[in-house]
Parts: structure tokens; sequence; C-alpha cells
């Protein structure tokens, strides 16, 4: 068994696949698919974290705060990703401030800036779901997963 399981909980596989459930909402966002304010646009923003939330509570890893953390890292990496795949149709945007800045040095100053706010928002929605995991965690009972006894007659 890895480190990385043993920590986390998870293989790094499904570290991955947890964090891409919140990959398509990156590019329906950017592309203006789903307009903002909609039951879809929600559930495309909360429903990936209530999924890590649920895997953690399933699973019970022995550090669900961190697990979680990593996985929102890991969003963080395909938002910030996306947003760059994306960065003409969605966020090429004027900065009137770099306005004497050469264009080339706008967009890379407005990229790096972007890919910055984006793995600090991953992170951040590690931390807020995982700090809802550690509380679920402590009132949820864990499932049991114990086999019957069979060396005692039933009542």
């Amino acid at each position: 068994m890895s480190a990385g399981r043993r920590t986390l909980g998870f293989s790094w596989p499904a570290l991955v696949a947890l964090a891409a459930l919140a990959a398509p909402r990156v590019a329906l966002h950017d592309l203006d698919v789903v307009p903002e304010g909609t039951v879809v646009a929600a559930l495309l923003a909360v429903g990936p974290p209530l999924c890590w939330v649920a895997a953690v509570l399933w699973r019970r890893p022995p550090r669900p705060f961190l697990t979680i953390v990593v996985i929102g890292a890991l969003y963080g990496v395909f938002l910030a990703a996306g947003h760059q795949v994306f960065w003409d149709s969605s966020l090429g945007m004027d900065a009137p401030g770099l306005a004497g800045l050469e264009p080339g040095a706008r967009e890379a100053l407005l990229r790096a800036a972007a890919v910055m706010s984006s793995l600090f928002t991953g992170a951040m929605v590690g931390v807020i779901a995982g700090g809802v995991a550690v509380l679920l965690s402590r009132v949820l009972p864990a499932r049991r997963c114990e086999q019957a006894d069979t060396s005692r007659p039933l009542a």
C-alpha cells in the first residue's frame, strides 16, 4: 500500500477522478453554456464537493480533512488548466489598469494571476468541504463492516 493511500485513504487515480467531477463546470461556465444563477449552475458548483464529502464519509480515511484538501487542490489544477484552455472565449479580458504594459506582458500577467486564483480557489473549496466532512464524520456513525458472529446462536 502506498504512503498516499495509507494517509489519504484513496489511490491517486481515485483522488484525481474525484477532483475531475468538478471539471465540467469549468468548461460549461467559461463557455457560458450554463448561465450563473440557475439550478444547473448551483448543482455543478456544489455537487462535486458534496460527492467528495460523501466519498470520505463512506471510506473513512485516517485524515479526512487532508484528503479533501488534496482533492480540492487537484480541482484547482483542473480549474487553472480549464481557464487557460478557454481563455480567449471567456477570460481574455481587458485590464485598464495594465494598459501601459505590452499586450504580451499584460496577457502573461493576467494568465498567471488566473492560475494562482484557480489554485487558491480549489484549495479553499477543499478546505470548506474538508471542514464539513470532519464535522459530519463526528456526528454520523461509521458504517459497520463486521462479519456476523456465527459462534453464538441467534436469539
